[in-house]
C-alpha cells in the first residue's frame, strides 16, 4: 500500500465522472513520507526507525513532512473538479472538518502548535496539540484535499514520530501532538469515519474501501 494511492484513486474517479468523490479509510500502521522527506539525507534512517517500531514506511504524493497512521487514525481524500482556489478549498474542507469533530464533542480550532508533525494546514485541540492535518493535490481539471484525524492515539503517534523526525533532523515537539480524546471527544475510529462521510460529502458520490 502507498499512502498516495487513495488520493490518486479519488482524483481518477472525479476526473472520470466529473463528480466529487470521497474516500474514508483507517489505514494499517504506517508512516507516510512526503516528497521533501525523500530528499532529506536522513530519509533511509527515518524509514528504518518507522519499520523497527512496526510501522510500514510508505510514500505519498501530497503533503509535506512525515505523518503516522497507527491503525486508529482516520484518513480521508475528497476529490472534485477544480473550481476553487487552493485557499478556498482548504477553508471549505477545514471548516466542514471542524464542524464534524465539534459535533463529536471535541473542542477544536484552526491552526497548529509550533514544531508539529507535518506542519501546514490543520486543526488543533483548543489550547492543545494538533489532531488533524490537511494537504492538497491538483491534477489537470481536478483537485483533492486529503487529511488525517488522530482519534485516541497521540501516545502511539509520539512514540513513532519522535525517532522519525530525529532521523530526518527536523524540529518536532511530542507535546504538539493531540487527538480527539485529548480534545474532549470519547469516540472510536468508526464514529469518526461516519462523521467525516456525513460532513464532507453529503449527497455526493462516495467511494470507500
Amino acid at each position: 500500500m502507498t499512502a498516495g494511492s487513495p488520493v490518486d484513486a479519488t482524483l481518477a474517479r472525479a476526473a472520470e465522472t466529473g463528480r466529487p468523490t470521497l474516500r474514508v479509510t483507517t489505514p494499517a500502521p504506517c508512516v507516510a513520507f512526503g516528497p521533501r522527506d525523500r530528499r532529506t539525507p536522513g530519509y533511509s534512517r527515518a524509514r528504518e526507525a518507522a519499520r523497527c517500531r512496526g510501522y510500514a514506511p510508505v510514500e505519498r504524493s501530497v503533503g509535506g513532512r512525515a505523518a503516522a497512521y497507527t491503525g486508529r487514525t482516520v484518513a480521508f481524500a475528497l476529490a472534485a473538479p477544480a473550481r476553487e482556489s487552493l485557499t478556498a478549498r482548504y477553508d471549505r474542507v477545514r471548516s466542514r472538518l471542524a464542524d464534524a469533530l465539534s459535533a463529536l464533542g471535541a473542542r477544536v480550532e484552526a491552526g497548529e502548535p509550533p514544531e508539529s508533525f507535518c506542519p501546514g494546514n490543520g486543526l488543533r485541540a483548543v489550547d492543545g496539540g494538533k489532531l488533524a492535518g490537511l494537504a492538497q493535490r491538483v491534477r489537470a481539471e481536478v483537485a483533492a484535499v486529503a487529511g488525517c484525524v488522530l482519534v485516541d492515539d497521540r501516545t502511539a503517534q509520539r512514540a513513532v514520530l519522535t525517532p522519525v523526525y530525529r532521523a530526518l533532523d527536523l524540529p518536532f515537539d511530542p507535546a504538539a501532538v493531540g487527538d480527539l480524546a485529548s480534545a474532549g471527544a470519547a469516540v472510536d475510529p468508526e464514529a469518526v469515519a461516519r462523521a467525516l462521510r456525513r460532513a464532507l460529502a453529503p449527497g455526493e458520490r462516495r467511494s470507500e474501501r
